[in-house]
């Protein structure tokens, strides 16, 4: 009998433990993505993006985030000591080298969503992914120019941003448009909106992927059911 009762005093507390995550974002004018951050990131605090393996490198890793009327913007801050990146193209496999990564799952009622990748060299990956049962794969997008494109720049700290170059730190920022993820219902969010969303790091430098993840996932990055709230301000 005390073992029972113990037990349902638990059960609670797993539940919580396990209940994704949220973010509540801010809305902004419209502000220009520059090498050096906007002073309107300011508004925003910034966000732990925990370190979720230990390859023998322990780095630390934060985010922020901001929305306005034409899209949603991110700035990531990477501690790192190594620049593993030698990719020259955009839609190259970039999750293989040190990237940041952004999955936007803006309606529930379909496993439909947007991933975004961008590399400390400034390449960049951005597709649409079906995902049924667990079987995806990525769609590039079409007419990519004018308003649907993202804007997006990195910058080093403590040395080059050149492949395997030695630093100290990476940022990276980027504005993704509302236009560009035409046909995803539920966009563009308007105040109270809720988004689900994670937000990702891999780095090489050990020479296997070290993971840092906002909300923790059970398999993969592309774990949907597990991702946090973001709720639109």
């Amino acid at each position: 009998m005390k073992l029972l009762y113990t037990l349902l005093l638990l059960m609670p507390l797993a539940a919580i433990a396990q209940t994704p995550g949220s973010l509540t974002i801010k809305k902004v004018a419209d502000f220009d993505v520059k090498e050096t951050p906007d002073k309107t990131w300011d508004a925003a605090s910034w966000v732990e993006v925990p370190q979720r393996s230990d390859n023998g490198v322990t780095y630390a890793t934060k985010a922020k985030v901001l929305y306005s009327e034409t899209g949603i913007y991110f700035l990531f801050h990477c501690e790192d000591n190594k620049l593993t990146a030698t990719m020259t193209q955009d839609f190259d496999d970039l999750f293989k080298e040190d990237v940041v990564e952004v999955f936007l799952w803006t309606d529930e009622k379909s496993p439909i969503y947007f991933e975004y990748e961008l590399s400390p060299l400034n390449y960049e990956l951005p597709i649409l992914v079906p995902n049924y049962g667990g079987k995806f794969l990525g769609w590039r997008p079409w007419h990519y120019f004018n308003e649907r494109r993202t804007k997006h720049v990195t910058t080093v700290e403590g040395g080059p941003k050149r492949s395997n170059a030695d630093i100290k730190a990476w940022t990276a920022q980027f504005f993704i448009p509302y236009v560009l993820l035409n046909p995803l219902q539920n966009v563009p969010p308007t105040g109270g909106t809720k988004w689900r969303a994670n937000m990702y790091r891999l780095d090489y430098d050990s020479g296997k992927a070290t993971r840092w993840e906002w909300q923790p996932i059970r398999t993969n990055f592309h774990d949907y059911e597990r991702y946090g709230t973001f709720v639109f301000e």
